[in-house]
């Protein structure tokens, strides 16, 4: 059906709600790209205002069909009527409104998340302002748990990313520990590898397994290699705690990935049969970003950002420990300088907060981004606002692997001290049992730790 507007004297037409959602996107380099952008500001808001007043329900009914795509189903597969209705007769802008009234709990949004598809939430944060994202996201608490437990309001977890350009063993264990001293690591320390060998995945896991086990650190350990490497290392007996995998928002997409959805249904099984993990706890660790479809040309014709929580419903499937997005490490393409950064950060956090998800953010840009430092500390400080569940964090804030920067241990520290967000409680023992931020106690050099280190041969 299509939605129009008088505005001025000037009607505005969008055939669809596929392409209303994109012309009501606030303004990014990827949209343009795709020919999806509104063509100025005034349709911009002419798409905002009408997308204001259309009906949630019109978001089941007016489907957004790829046919044959294994997500779309998967998203109808999943809509709970039960859960949406406390908000089936309300239109988007209804919607924005009953989130951000003061009588609105964390407790009744998180009620929801079953009842609500991508695409309603994709919505509604195309009509709100940063405010209102950080607002909102900050009421909803989604908590998990491994060997620590993440995402406890008015807590900050950390992922601890010690990669290397070699993937060297000893490398990866000075970094580990320059992180781990100076208290960062709580909700995984995860390697990025510079290959996708099976042997070098084994002994990555390896080498993180040693560190964890032989200082007692009640954390989880990942080694982000492709989840078809992860089974092959799972059935060689590796140590893997956590199987990652980068995820989109279509079948296509994910093909891209070199994944589906039953791979994924086999990885879970998988992980879950190897019982290094207390009943009940959560094993799956994904990453997303906006811009990941239309890379791959695999949008279907959809803005990125609504692309991009449609990838929240493939996560949500595999109740995961983790999801990040990863917002600002596709490029410039997509995502131009830090305003476009920040801004896409806030509703990605948003929206898989809305869907259920406990998000965490890889606050970053590519080095040809027009984007600075200035622009990761003032989204990194909103999203602590907004109760992120973790962020990532890398010596000295440069990945020298993957060369992009992202956030410090340092950073975290900041963020930490300034707010007053402390890490998971289990790690937050942890830290002060070995005497770590506290003044007076001497720790040993990085060279000394990483002597106390058996790690295995290369």
């Amino acid at each position: 059906m299509p939605y129009r507007i008088d505005l001025n004297a000037t009607r505005y037409s969008f055939p669809s709600l596929k392409v209303l959602l994109a012309r009501a996107s606030p303004e990014r380099s990827g949209d343009a790209l795709a020919g999806l952008a509104a063509d100025g500001p005034l349709r911009r808001i002419a798409a905002q205002h009408v997308l204001a007043d259309v009906p949630l329900s019109d978001f089941l009914s007016d489907v957004m069909e790829v046919d044959g795509d294994g997500v779309t189903a998967l998203i109808a597969g999943q809509h709970d009527r039960t859960a949406f209705a406390p908000v089936a007769a309300l239109t988007v802008g209804g919607f924005r409104d009953w989130l951000l009234d003061p009588a609105t709990t964390g407790a009744d949004i998180a009620g929801l998340a079953w009842g609500l598809t991508p695409e309603m939430v994709a919505a509604v944060s195309k009509i709100m302002r940063a405010q209102d994202l950080i607002a909102v996201a900050a009421k909803v608490e989604v908590v998990t748990r491994f060997r620590s437990t993440l995402g406890l309001k008015g807590r900050l977890s950390t992922r601890n990313q010690p990669n290397h350009p070699t993937d060297d063993s000893q490398g990866i264990a000075l970094s580990a520990l320059d992180g781990l001293l100076m208290g960062a690591g709580d909700a995984v320390i995860g390697v990025n590898p510079a290959t996708d060998s099976l042997p070098d995945y084994i002994r990555i896991c390896e080498v993180l397994d040693a560190i964890r086990s032989q200082l007692a650190i009640p954390t989880q350990t990942c080694c982000l290699g492709h989840v078809t490497t992860a089974l092959a290392a799972m059935e060689a007996g590796a140590p893997v705690d956590l199987v990652f995998q980068s995820v989109a928002g279509s079948d296509k997409a994910n093909a891209g990935f070199g994944v589906t959805l039953a791979t994924l249904d086999e990885a879970a099984e998988a992980v879950a049969a190897l019982g290094r993990a207390p009943k009940g706890a959560n094993l799956m660790y994904f990453e997303t970003g906006q811009g990941a479809a239309l890379s791959a040309d695999a949008h279907h014709g959809m803005d990125q950002q609504t692309m991009e929580a449609r990838a929240y419903a493939v996560a949500r499937r595999y109740r995961p420990l983790l999801v990040n997005t990863v917002v600002g490490f596709i490029g410039p393409e997509y995502l131009a300088d830090g305003k476009q950064i920040t801004r896409a950060g806030l509703e990605d956090h948003f929206c898989g907060k809305l869907l259920g998800l406990p998000m965490g953010v890889d606050v970053c840009y590519t080095n040809h981004a027009w984007a600075d430092q200035d622009d990761l500390d003032i989204l990194l400080t909103a999203l602590a606002a907004a109760g992120v569940n973790f962020v990532i964090t890398v010596p000295g804030g440069d990945d020298i692997m993957l060369n992009y920067q992202s956030l410090s241990f340092h950073d975290a520290s900041y963020i930490r001290r300034t707010l007053g967000k402390p890490p998971a409680p289990e790690f937050a023992e942890w830290i002060a049992a070995n005497g770590i931020g506290t003044p007076g106690v001497t720790l040993p050099t990085l060279d000394a730790a990483l002597g106390q280190l058996r790690l295995p041969a290369a």
